[in-house]
């Protein structure tokens, strides 16, 4: 099949490949070429009338259009507004629990939290001190090489605050670094400090909580004569513990993932999204947990997840999720709908709407168990909403730092990024796998390609299990681990 009619409601279908001027769709002839991704009218639309995708309104056409033309953002507009009142119309969908249940080689640890990675990381609390933190992460690097035993990575984590900052952006900072203190993917970690910052030592600490001494260390800088050595030496004491972790048998309900799409396309709602939609709803049914975020990338397809929502409480919480989002857009006089970006318009998105719809069904259908603020962790298992922008390493950061130990990151367009914790590449298409597949993970292309959602789904499982049984994925393999931290405000 080259396109798709989503649902039977839709008065567009989908090109899966290049179509050429002349071709027949659905008994429509096509009035011009149509790049894979983009939409095809499969009515004539009067100037103002909708454009029906997924079932829903994904806005408005600007001129009339004819049956057969492609239509894009050139002549579609959103829909969308401001704040809005919602009721809550619960449609739950139960997901009945496995009957078989799964597990993976992960590292148990003393706090009963549990990692698929056993890596040493060196954490600045300011951005003054990241030259330092890099020089001593080379310099134990290359002191340990062959003999790392079970330590995988030794990181450091560069960020530019810590400092500087007043009110949210300051406690966003230290709530994210003391996230990654705690994270279970890091065997042990190094915090260094310079002394002189807002973002204090002991107050830091304190926001830290109990943690065991022989995995982590914390020093300022201004306090010792020899930066480096003197990290080094803290570094010597935590690998000799870490080093000899060993990885068990976990079950599946010990597994949290992180659902993130970035550089999207018209093939994301249709392939790889939804099957990691199929592969949250498994991870559920065993117990397990997801997490979705990007919150701007909700808008228009939120009142889906708060009809979803468990009960009255959290609905309450996901309609704030959402108007806090948009007043925080029109705080700053930007409209709420600016997006989709350059790239997802290319690729054949042409209003939020349309990416909202297509970036939700990362979630698949189970229930909202939780809403977290941005910063805060997991405390619920099933699927959870985060607030955090849809920045591509802002977002995956964040949902990172709620505890997910992977995130999974859909692409039509590509990207290379890796946050601090494996970040796994699905392609939306078979040509992005095959030219990048030094990115690219997972290709989810196939689905448009006609093989079953049943065979590609047990082949992802099987995959995400093995990254978790620790598998280098992509952005690993090429070393690229960063992290990025969400600023609203004043910088002084």
């Amino acid at each position: 099949m080259d396109y798709i009619r989503i649902n039977p409601a839709d008065n567009v279908a989908v090109a899966l490949s290049d179509l050429k001027t002349g071709a027949v769709v659905e008994g429509i002839t096509l009035k011009s070429d149509v790049p894979r991704g983009h939409k095809i009218t499969l009515c004539p639309l009067a100037e103002g009338e909708n454009v029906i995708k997924y079932g829903f309104p994904i806005g408005h056409v600007t001129r009339s259009a004819g049956a057969g033309e492609m239509i894009d953002h050139t002549c579609i507009k959103t829909n969308l507004e401001g704040l809005l009142d919602y009721s809550y119309r619960p449609a739950k969908v139960e997901i009945t629990p496995a009957d078989v249940l799964r597990t993976f080689r992960g590292f148990r640890r003393g706090d009963g939290q549990v990692g698929v990675r056993n890596q040493i990381w060196i954490i600045p609390t300011v951005g003054c001190v990241n030259g330092i933190a890099s020089e001593i992460a080379d310099r134990f690097r290359a002191e340990i090489a062959g003999k790392e035993g079970s330590v995988d990575a030794v990181v450091a984590f560069p960020h530019n605050y810590g400092c500087s900052q007043l009110g949210e952006d300051h406690e966003n900072t230290r709530t994210l670094l003391a996230d990654m203190v705690r994270h279970p993917n890091a065997g042990g970690v190094l915090v260094i400090s310079l002394g002189c910052e807002n973002n204090q030592l002991d107050a830091f600490r304190e926001l830290v909580g109990p943690v065991d001494p022989d995995r982590i260390r914390m020093f300022r800088t201004q306090d010792v004569e020899d930066e480096v050595e003197y990290g080094l030496r803290q570094l010597r004491e935590i690998f000799a513990v870490c080093s000899k972790d060993e990885r068990t048998d976990i079950p599946v309900s010990e597994l949290r993932v992180g659902l993130k799409c970035g550089g999207s396309d018209g093939l994301s709602g249709i392939t790889a999204n939804p099957l990691l939609g199929v592969f949250s709803d498994w991870i559920v049914s065993q117990g397990g947990t997801t997490v979705l975020t990007e919150v701007p990338e909700m808008f228009g397809a939120e009142t889906l997840l708060m009809n979803r929502c468990q009960d009255v409480e959290t609905f309450e919480k996901t309609v704030r999720l959402i108007n806090d989002f948009k007043s925080y857009f029109m705080k700053n006089d930007q409209p709420v709908y600016e997006n989709p970006s350059p790239g997802n318009k290319a690729g054949g998105i042409s209003t939020l709407e349309e990416k909202s719809l297509g970036c939700t069904q990362k979630c698949g259908k189970s229930i909202v168990r939780g809403v977290l603020r941005y910063g805060e962790r997991l405390s619920v298992k099933g699927l959870n909403l985060l607030s955090a922008p849809g920045n591509d390493l802002v977002a995956s950061t964040a949902l990172a730092a709620s505890g997910c130990q992977i995130v999974l990151f859909t692409t039509g367009r590509g990207t290379p990024f890796g946050t601090f914790v494996p970040t796994m590449k699905i392609s939306t298409n078979t040509p992005l796998y095959d030219r990048k597949r030094n990115w690219i993970d997972f290709n989810a292309g196939v689905l448009a390609e006609d093989e079953p959602m049943e065979s590609v789904s047990a082949r992802f499982i099987e995959f995400v299990l093995a990254a978790a049984g620790g598998e280098k994925v992509r952005s690993e393999e090429s070393g690229y681990r960063e992290i990025a931290i969400f600023k609203s405000g004043v910088t002084l």
